[in-house]
C-alpha cells in the first residue's frame, strides 16, 4: 500500500497540524503493509519534519511542492498539482492532513482529509471578515470532495454533523490524534536567559479561540496579589496569528514584559523539555478540536488547569483543574491556578487509545475499505459508518 501524505501548509514553524501529519507518517511506517509514504511539504517547511521527530525509513520520500507562501498559490497546487503528483508516483490513498480544496474528478485513488475542528463555523475570529467566508467556502468543498473524514475527537465529529449536510457528516470517522510519551527531553533550556525560575506553560498559537488574553490577566491577577513569586515566569509557545497584536499590546499595558516568554518552533525534545520543568500546564480555550497540549502534559505527569470545554473533558476526562469559562472567569482561572500548584505533581498517565499501534490500525482500516470497495466503513472508535461518497463531489 502506498500512500500520500499531504501536509504543505502556510506554517514555517512547527504547530499542531504539522506535528499531525507527521505523526500520522510515524504511524503509517510502523506497519508492514505499508510499502511507501510520500509526504508533500512547503518550500518554507523543510527543517519540520525533523523537527517533528521523523526518523528517516527507506520507505518514506519527502517531496517539496512548488508553491509561494500566498494563500492563493498554496490552494491552487493542492487543487491542480496535487492530483497530478498522486498520479505520477501510483499512490493508492491520499490523505489530506488538513482541508484544502480537492479536484475530486482529477484524483484515480481515494482521499482521506483529516479534520482537526470547524473554526470556520465555530469561530470566525480567528480568521477575521472577510477570510472566514473563504475558509468556510474551502472547508465544506473539501469535506463534499474526498472520500472519507477523518475526525481528530468525537466532538470534532459532532460539530461536523451540526454545521455539514448529512451526506458529509456521514462519512466521518473518528480517529483520535496521535499522543505518546516522548523519551527523549532536551538537555538545555530553549528559554532564553532563563535561571532556573519557575514557570506556567501554555502551549497556543496566537488564535481567538485559545483565550489567550485572559490568561494574561489571570497572571498578572496573581502576582499583583502576591499570590505566586515574582519570579514567576509565563510561558507561551505557539506561533503568531490574528490576536498577536492585541496580546503584545495588553502585555504592554499590564507591564509584563520581563514576565512572559514567547517562543516557537521548538523541536520535540524542547517541547518536551517544557512540559517536564514547568509548575503547570494552563489551557484556557474557548474551543479546541482535541486538546493536545492538555494530553501531552498529562502524558508527561503536569498539573494541568484548563478550561470546562468538551474537547478538554473527552482528552482528559477527570484528571484536571477544569475552569468554566464566562463571568468571572479571570478569578476562577487564577485560584485554580493557585489551587493546582499547591498540589504535588501527579504520575504520567496512559492513553493507550492515543496510541500509534492503535491509531495505524484503524488509518489502514479505513483505508483497505476505500482502496478495495465503496462498502460502508465502520468507525473503529464508535458505532458511525462512512461510504465512499461520489454523488455530492464539487468543484470550486
Amino acid at each position: 500500500m502506498k500512500i500520500l501524505v499531504a501536509a504543505a501548509s502556510y506554517a514555517s514553524n512547527i504547530s499542531g497540524i504539522q506535528r499531525h501529519a507527521c505523526n500520522v507518517v510515524r504511524c503509517l511506517l510502523q506497519q508492514q503493509d505499508v510499502s511507501f509514504v510520500h509526504l508533500v511539504i512547503a518550500p518554507w517547511q523543510r527543517k519540520l519534519v525533523r523537527a517533528a521527530g521523523v526518523k528517516p525509513d527507506v520507505r518514506l520520500s519527502t517531496h517539496i511542492a512548488e508553491m509561494a507562501p500566498s494563500s492563493l498559490s498554496r490552494n491552487f497546487w493542492h487543487y491542480r498539482r496535487l492530483p497530478e503528483l498522486a498520479a505520477r508516483l501510483e499512490v493508492d490513498l491520499v490523505h489530506l492532513t488538513y482541508p484544502v480544496p480537492v479536484n475530486a474528478a482529477a484524483f484515480s485513488c481515494p482521499t482521506v482529509v483529516t479534520l482537526h475542528d470547524m473554526y470556520p463555523y465555530e469561530i470566525p475570529m480567528n480568521f477575521g471578515f472577510p477570510k472566514f467566508i473563504f475558509n468556510r467556502l474551502i472547508l465544506m468543498q473539501c469535506l463534499r470532495n474526498v472520500d472519507a473524514i477523518a475526525c481528530v475527537s468525537d466532538i470534532t465529529r459532532r460539530r461536523l454533523e451540526q454545521y455539514s449536510s448529512a451526506s458529509v457528516w456521514r462519512k466521518g470517522i473518528r480517529i483520535y490524534n496521535c499522543v505518546e510519551a516522548q523519551p527523549v527531553c532536551a538537555s538545555q533550556s530553549p528559554l532564553p536567559n532563563w535561571n532556573d525560575d519557575p514557570f506556567l506553560l501554555c502551549v497556543a498559537q496566537h488564535r481567538h479561540n485559545k483565550n489567550l488574553p485572559l490568561l494574561i490577566r489571570a497572571f498578572d491577577r496573581l502576582r499583583c496579589s502576591g499570590q505566586i513569586g515574582s519570579n514567576m515566569k509565563l510561558v507561551i509557545l505557539g506561533i503568531t496569528a490574528q490576536d498577536t497584536r492585541n496580546i503584545y499590546r495588553l502585555m504592554s499595558t499590564l507591564n509584563l514584559g520581563e514576565s512572559i516568554c514567547f517562543l516557537e518552533g521548538l523541536s520535540e525534545a524542547e517541547l518536551q523539555w517544557c512540559y517536564t520543568r514547568c509548575e503547570a500546564v494552563v489551557a484556557p480555550s474557548l474551543t479546541e478540536g482535541f486538546g493536545l497540549p492538555v494530553a501531552e502534559g498529562l502524558l508527561a505527569g503536569c498539573r494541568i488547569v484548563c478550561s470546562d470545554i468538551p474537547a478538554h473533558r473527552e482528552v482528559a476526562g477527570g484528571q484536571c483543574r477544569f475552569v468554566v469559562l464566562g463571568r468571572d472567569a479571570e478569578i476562577r482561572l487564577a485560584e485554580a491556578i493557585v489551587e493546582a500548584l499547591k498540589a504535588p505533581k501527579g504520575k504520567p498517565a496512559a492513553f493507550p487509545q492515543f496510541s500509534a499501534p492503535i491509531l495505524a490500525k484503524q488509518y489502514l482500516s479505513l483505508y483497505r475499505r476505500l482502496i478495495t470497495s465503496a462498502v460502508p466503513v465502520e468507525n473503529a472508535g464508535n458505532s458511525a459508518s462512512i461510504s465512499v461518497a461520489t454523488s455530492e463531489r464539487q468543484s470550486l
